[in-house]
C-alpha cells in the first residue's frame, strides 16, 4: 500500500496512531493547567524544525533548531516540572491501581460492601443538607472529597478536625464569622478531616470571568488529583461539583447526592 508515493506498512500506520494519541494526550495536559498556547507552539516549531532539515535541508539553519530543541526540551522539563510530576503520579495511579480496586470489589464480601455503602451515606447526606442550607442562605463554601489519591499536602495547612460528618457542623464551619470559614473543608468517605485548608488555584485561561476564588481552587485541587470538589456560591447560592478538572454548575441537592455517591463508592 502507497500514500502520495510512499509505501505504508501497517507498522507505519499504527506508528502514526501512536504518535497522534501521544500529541492529544500532551494537548489535554497542557489545555488543563492553561498552557495550550504554548502546545500550539510547540507543535509550530516541530513543523518548521521538520521543513527546513528534511525537506529543504538547510543545514546551517537546521543545525541551529537542532540545538535549540535539545535545550528546548530540558527548558520545558524545568518550566512544566509540577505538571509533569502530576501527570506521572496521575498516571500511576490509575493504571496500577485500577486493577487491584477491581479485585478487592469481586472479593469484597456482601457484609463489607453494606458497610462501606453505610459509611458513604453517613457522609453524602449531612454534605447534602449542608449544602442545601448554605445555598438558600448563600452562604460560600468548598468541600473536598479526597478519593484514591492522598491531599496530605493541602491537609497540613489548614486545622485538624478528624469530626464525624454532621450538617450543623459543615454550616457552623462556613459561617462567615468563624475563624474557619476561609478555606476549603477536606473529608473522605468517613470523617471531616480537616477545614480552613488552602488549595492550589487553577491556572486555566479559559475559566469563566463570574468563576470566583472558591471555583478555581476547586478546578485547581480537582486538576492535580481525582477528588471530587463541591462549590457553594456565595454570590447566586448555586452548588457546582468539580472533578477532574472539569465543573458543572447549578445542580440541585438530589443530583449532588447521587454523584457524591457514585464517586464516593466508586
Amino acid at each position: 500500500m502507497s500514500l502520495f508515493g510512499f509505501p505504508i506498512q501497517v507498522r507505519d500506520i499504527i506508528d502514526i496512531l501512536l504518535v497522534t494519541l501521544l500529541l492529544y494526550e500532551t494537548y489535554r495536559l497542557l489545555k488543563n493547567y492553561g498552557a495550550a498556547a504554548v502546545f500550539h507552539g510547540i507543535l509550530l516549531f516541530f513543523m518548521a524544525w521538520f521543513f527546513v532539515v528534511f525537506v529543504f535541508r538547510l543545514p546551517l539553519l537546521g543545525s541551529i533548531l537542532n540545538n535549540v530543541l535539545s535545550v528546548g526540551a530540558v527548558a520545558l522539563l524545568i518550566i512544566f516540572h509540577d505538571e509533569v510530576r502530576m501527570f506521572f503520579g496521575r498516571l500511576g495511579t490509575r493504571t496500577g491501581r485500577s486493577w487491584l480496586v477491581r479485585i478487592s470489589n469481586i472479593m469484597r464480601k456482601g457484609s463489607q460492601k453494606d458497610a462501606l455503602d453505610a459509611d458513604v451515606e453517613k457522609m453524602v447526606l449531612p454534605v447534602v443538607l449542608a449544602c442545601k442550607n448554605m445555598s438558600q442562605t448563600k452562604t460560600g463554601a468548598l468541600i473536598v472529597f479526597e478519593r484514591n489519591e492522598s491531599l496530605n499536602t493541602y491537609l497540613v495547612s489548614g486545622e485538624r478536625l478528624d469530626a464525624q460528618p454532621s450538617a450543623r457542623l459543615i454550616e457552623n464551619i462556613f459561617f462567615k464569622n468563624t475563624p474557619l470559614h476561609d478555606g476549603a473543608l477536606i473529608a473522605n468517605k468517613h470523617l471531616l478531616i480537616a477545614a480552613a485548608c488552602v488549595l492550589p488555584v487553577s491556572r486555566n485561561m479559559d475559566i469563566p470571568q463570574h468563576f470566583g476564588l472558591r471555583h478555581r481552587a476547586a478546578l485547581g485541587v480537582t486538576e492535580k488529583t481525582d477528588a471530587v470538589a463541591v462549590i457553594v456560591s456565595e454570590e447566586t447560592g448555586h452548588i457546582s461539583v468539580a472533578m477532574q478538572g472539569q465543573i458543572t454548575e447549578n445542580i440541585t441537592p438530589q443530583q449532588l447526592e447521587l454523584l457524591l455517591t457514585q464517586q464516593l463508592q466508586g
